[in-house]
């Protein structure tokens, strides 16, 4: 029973981190095309696809 509460304890904090970098991936991609920057956009393109939340 408590390995069971663990899991769902474990299984909670990744999706938690994981909705994590993809707000935070999100949101610097925003401020990388507002400002223009394509070589950015590219790279945090390539980041999302690389972690599988693009």
């Amino acid at each position: 029973m408590f390995r069971n509460v663990q899991q769902q304890i474990v299984k909670q904090i990744k999706r938690t981190h994981r909705e994590n970098l993809k707000k935070n991936l999100q949101h610097r991609l925003e401020a990388a095309r507002n400002s223009g920057n394509d070589h950015l956009v590219q790279q945090l393109e390539a980041e999302a696809q690389y972690l599988g939340i693009g």
